[in-house]
């Protein structure tokens, strides 16, 4: 029941429904206090109303905006709870008194003041608003950007101007109890003083040299150094805050070209979950701004994503269009028919292009180009080098095995994910394997946001891993090394306060326009967390015992970090599959949607060359013996002509495909470019020869030449 209020309500937890069940609970004990009347009894349901809705804002949850929706906003409840105290001062006897009229008056003059605040706040989020937001590009010795307003003043104004009630309600309360109007007046003095100086204080950013330079300026600035920096390739997103992985996940190849790059984002949202990077990055959230910006040099752009916003770029034709995508697998995205606009498409393998044809959704096969996958040079062929790992045979080796499910999706295909009916199963087989087994549980992020279901799976098949690996720390046939697991944690510690302190924010103010005079990269901060992110990953699998099973929900350790540490893999049809066949090893896909095996081979290309499962998970011996036995694994050079296929050859590596498809496609771009210009010249001289030719007396014999394209097809119409 809880667990449905929660999807529900859509919070985030527990916790966050207990708070919003407080406020709405408090005002009617507020009332009920009001009306007895009991000072005491009103002051707690006051407090716990105040910290309630604290928490809520702190955790940004959406019930807060769901109040809103129901009439029952930020300002209504601070109000509600003013006028009750009202009430409650009328019920003690206090109607009379000066103190009466102080409350007031003061509650009122604090709402009037709530209008310039706001407004004041509106008009310098607006007036600093950037038209452009930049990183790792030098705007801010071309154009000057002041300082944001310390963050204390305009974040979360409207919440921090509201709380400054509470000397006024705090100081109402103690008269009321002791009879003193003392405490009242001085409260009500506090607060209007408090609420007028916060006015105050807001004022002078809205005007002079505490805000940017127009959008002209800063426009005008970019142009110059983009004519500087000659862009030459440029990665092109618009996503939601949920898609900013779509990108992520070509930084680093960005970083890799030959050619000079340059990211270009839609959204601001996306800008701020962009993973650091030493590549130029421009946020342009307007269409015209975009279109105003002066392009000229570049000569390829890529797309990750087929959305709206594309049509923007594309309307360039002064550069090719490339779709890359952001994934390689069977689902119907990865051969939509939105393709046909990009001049070329490019795809991982020879796999990519049978799609588009099978399809048949109007892309060329001239226009698929097979540049490989450059996302997978981390995946290692083979299991990476460790300190062994001991079952009960000292000789035996425990093998790990990774479990990781994709997500339910938006719809209630069965084939979608094998969390939900074949899940326990296979957690249950691969615990119980005999000899043992490690188990390493990686879900999608998104699991159980859409399902109800699939949430309780997933914390079913958490609660299976946990236990077996409590059971496995104290059996005494898996020895652990305490003291080189402590050393590993100490340095775990060492490095995530090293990485927490580069990652901070350096300043408890800032606004998009300091974050794009100040964005410039540090190099040489970026290879230190870089170097710290890969030790961290190295130490992580040491700080606990090798043959211990783990769930892993964060981030971190990455997915392609538990390939390299896993023998075998057991998931679903998702791009994870398509990049687990990089590395060579053993895998299993579930046939979730019970469609049989020859025929889910027939469907889905990355399953050729898997072990098949049912959601009884019964299959799950043939994909162990291939791993306890790799000498007869009968998979084996399936999975090795598979992984040419979609992925293309191993040498050269792709990386270097990825480079020559651009440099090729560069050129192209050029000679078209070259040929509109020859176009344009002659077509000039044309137009000339007409004028001369005009201007000759009567008589005269104009000098033969060719008409242009548009005149003879006029001619024939004629």
């Amino acid at each position: 029941m809880i667990s449905t209020a929660i999807r529900v309500a859509r919070v985030g937890s527990p916790a966050e429904l207990a708070a919003a069940a407080l406020v709405m609970l408090g005002f009617p004990a507020l009332m009920l206090a009001a009306l007895l009347p009991s000072v005491g009894a009103f002051a707690a349901a006051a407090a716990v109303t105040y910290l309630a809705d604290h928490y809520l804002h702190r955790r940004g949850s959406y019930l807060i905006s769901l109040l809103g929706k129901l009439r029952a906003g930020l300002s209504i409840r601070f109000l509600l709870r003013q006028l009750l105290l009202v009430l409650l001062l009328a019920r003690a006897g206090l109607s009379g008194e000066p103190v009466f009229y102080a409350a007031v008056a003061c509650f009122l003059a604090f709402f009037a003041l709530q209008a310039p605040h706001s407004a004041l706040v509106t008009l310098i989020h607006k007036r600093r608003a950037m038209p452009v937001s930049t990183r790792n590009v030098d705007l801010g010795s071309r154009i000057r950007i002041p300082d944001a307003p310390p963050r204390g003043l305009v974040n979360r104004a409207a919440e921090k101007m509201l709380h400054l009630d509470l000397p006024a309600v705090a100081g109402l309360l103690v008269t009321a109890a002791a009879d003193d109007a003392v405490y009242g007046l001085a409260g009500v003095a506090a607060t209007l003083a408090l609420a007028f100086l916060y006015v105050v204080a807001l004022a002078p950013y809205v005007r002079g040299r505490r805000i940017p330079p127009k959008a002209g300026t800063v426009l005008a600035a970019l142009s110059a150094w983009l004519r500087e920096y000659r862009p030459e390739t440029v990665l092109y997103f618009s996503g939601s805050k949920d898609s900013a992985y779509q990108v992520n996940m070509w930084l680093e190849a960005m970083e890799q070209l030959e050619t000079r790059p340059l990211i270009i984002l839609r959204e601001r949202v996306i800008l701020q979950n962009l993973a650091p990077t030493t590549v130029p990055v421009v946020c342009v959230p307007g269409g015209v701004h975009l279109m105003n910006m002066d392009l000229s040099t570049v000569r390829v752009t890529l797309y990750a994503a087929n959305v709206g916003k594309n049509i923007h770029m594309l309307r360039v034709p002064t550069m090719k269009h490339v779709f890359i995508g952001h994934g390689d697998s069977d689902k119907v995205a990865s051969v939509n028919p939105f393709s046909k606009v990009y001049d070329e498409v490019w795809t991982a393998g020879r796999a990519g292009r049978d799609r588009y044809a099978i399809a048949d959704v109007g892309i060329r096969d001239e226009d698929i180009v097979e540049v490989g996958r450059p996302q997978l040079a981390p995946i290692q062929p083979g299991r990476v080098p460790s300190e062994d790992l001991r079952g009960e045979d000292p000789g035996e080796r425990c093998p790990t095995i990774l479990y990781a499910p994709t997500w339910e999706g938006w719809d209630d295909n069965p084939g979608n994910t094998s969390i939900l009916l074949a899940g326990e199963n296979i957690v249950k087989k691969l615990l119980a394997a005999d000899p043992p087994v490690r188990v390493l549980y990686k879900p999608h992020p998104f699991t159980g946001t859409r399902s109800a279901k699939a949430g309780a799976a997933h914390r079913r098949i958490t609660a299976l891993v946990e236990k077996a690996a409590a059971e496995r720390a104290a059996d005494p046939r898996f020895r652990a090394d305490t003291a080189a697991q402590a050393r590993a944690k100490a340095e775990l510690a060492r490095i995530e306060a090293r990485l927490a302190e580069l990652t901070a924010p350096t300043s408890e103010k800032g606004d998009e326009a300091e974050a794009t005079r100040d964005g410039a990269i540090d190099v040489v901060m970026h290879e230190e967390i870089a170097r710290l992110r890969a030790e961290w990953n190295e130490t992580y699998w040491r700080s606990s015992g090798p043959w211990q099973h783990r769930v892993i929900t964060g981030a971190e350790p990455r997915l392609y970090d538990c390939f390299n540490v896993s023998d075998a893999m057991v998931s679903d049809i998702s791009s994870v599959v398509s990049d687990f066949i990089a590395s060579g090893k053993p895998y299993a896909v579930t046939d979730s949607a019970g469609v049989g095996a020859e025929e889910f081979k027939r469907q889905n290309t990355a399953v050729r060359a898997a072990v098949i499962l049912s959601n009884s998970a019964r299959e799950l011996d043939a994909l162990l013996a291939a791993v306890r036995d790799p000498g007869s694994d009968p998979l084996a050079a399936g999975r090795r002509e598979l992984k040419r296929y979609l992925l293309g050859p191993d040498e050269p590596a792709s990386i270097e495909r990825f480079n020559a498809a651009v440099r090729l496609l560069a050129q192209k771009s050029e000679a078209r470019n070259r040929g509109q210009q020859a176009e344009v010249r002659d077509r000039g001289q044309d137009n000339g020869a007409r004028a001369a030719a005009a201007a000759e007396p009567t008589g005269a014999v104009p000098g033969q030449r060719t008409p242009p394209a548009d005149e003879r097809n006029d001619v024939v119409k004629g």
